[in-house]
C-alpha cells in the first residue's frame, strides 16, 4: 500500500549558516532506513565541515550552484545538473555564489548522522 507524505521534518544542518534541509523520507520524517531524500535551501557563504559518508548521494540543483569539493577536484554544479558522490570517498559541500542553492539530495542507505563521518 502507498505511503503518503503529508509534509517534510525540518533537520538542523552542519555548516557555518543556517541552511534548510527538508527530509520527506529518511530516517527522521519516514523512518526509512533504504534511501534518504531531502530538499535542500543553502544560504550565500554556506560550507560545511567535510564528510567520508558510508552513503551514496545524488544531488539535483534546481537553483543557484552547489560546489563540490572532493580531494582530486572542485566542480560547480548549477541550476539543472546533477553530481554523485560516492560511498567512502571525502566530499565537502558549499554554496559560495550570491544566491545560494536549492537541491534535492538522495542518499543510499538513507543519511545518519552516525554514518555521515564529518571531519
Amino acid at each position: 500500500m502507498p505511503i503518503k507524505i503529508q509534509s517534510p521534518t525540518v533537520i538542523k544542518a552542519a555548516g557555518n549558516k543556517p541552511k534548510v534541509i527538508e527530509e520527506y523520507i529518511g530516517h527522521v520524517n519516514s523512518k526509512t532506513g533504504a534511501v534518504s531524500i531531502a530538499r535542500m535551501k543553502s544560504p550565500p557563504g554556506w560550507v560545511e565541515p567535510g564528510q567520508t559518508p558510508e552513503f551514496d548521494e545524488y544531488t539535483v540543483v534546481l537553483k543557484g550552484m552547489l560546489r563540490v569539493k572532493s580531494k582530486e577536484e572542485i566542480l560547480d554544479i548549477h541550476a539543472g545538473e546533477a553530481v554523485i558522490a560516492h560511498k567512502g570517498q571525502w566530499v565537502q559541500y558549499s554554496t559560495p555564489g550570491p544566491g545560494g542553492a536549492e537541491y534535492i539530495a538522495v542518499c543510499l542507505p538513507a543519511f545518519s548522522s552516525e554514518t555521515v563521518h564529518r571531519d
